[in-house]
């Protein structure tokens, strides 16, 4: 397992459609372990494909210990709203809140290649739309008004140069000190 660079706020991959996983291969499975390492050194609890490179419809997640590795999640079930502030392993430092669904179910094919759903309510919830966004190029600042989204994106300016290349590099034992869990999608 590995710990991937992070492609941070300006990488055109950022903002692609990704590419339907036809089968689950080996390859993939190690992507997603990798994934599951690269968001735990930069203390996440989801993480894209687009995030570490990759045009795969991949995500992963992981929430109070439930672990989900999502090849090609789509939401069949959205249900109230709730504000949730989200920040983003690929614009580190920026936050804003977001009007989500307060429930949602979603659908995917898991690590044995067989569909599966998944309720999310609250972090888990707001978790599951942030990175279902990442795999249709939507990060979480479009959903800002554009005074915020103006906003987020002039501190951004001020973070972005501590990223050479567009790439956040990470250790093992890095270790994110800000913000608490509910803020690192």
């Amino acid at each position: 397992m590995a710990v991937l660079p992070i492609h941070v706020l300006g990488a055109s991959v950022l903002r692609q459609e990704t590419t339907p996983v036809t089968k689950v291969t080996p390859e993939l499975l190690k992507l997603a372990d990798d994934m599951f390492d690269t968001m735990h050194a930069a203390s996440g609890v989801g993480l894209a494909a687009p995030q570490v490179g990759r045009t795969e419809r991949l995500a992963v997640v992981e929430v109070e210990g439930e672990r989900h590795v999502l090849f090609n999640p789509e939401i069949v079930l959205e249900e109230g709203s709730i504000k949730w502030e989200e920040g983003c392993l690929s614009i580190p430092e920026i936050y804003g809140d977001v009007m989500r669904a307060a429930r949602v179910i979603v659908r995917a094919t898991g690590r044995d290649g067989k569909l599966f759903d998944v309720e999310g309510r609250d972090l888990l919830g707001v978790c599951l739309q942030h990175e279902i966004d990442h795999l249709h190029g939507k990060l979480f600042i479009d959903h800002l008004s554009f005074l915020k989204k103006r906003k987020a994106m002039a501190l951004w300016e001020d973070e972005k140069d501590k990223y050479p290349d567009l790439l956040r590099i990470l250790t093992p034992d890095s270790v994110n000190e800000q913000g608490d869990e509910s803020e690192r999608l």
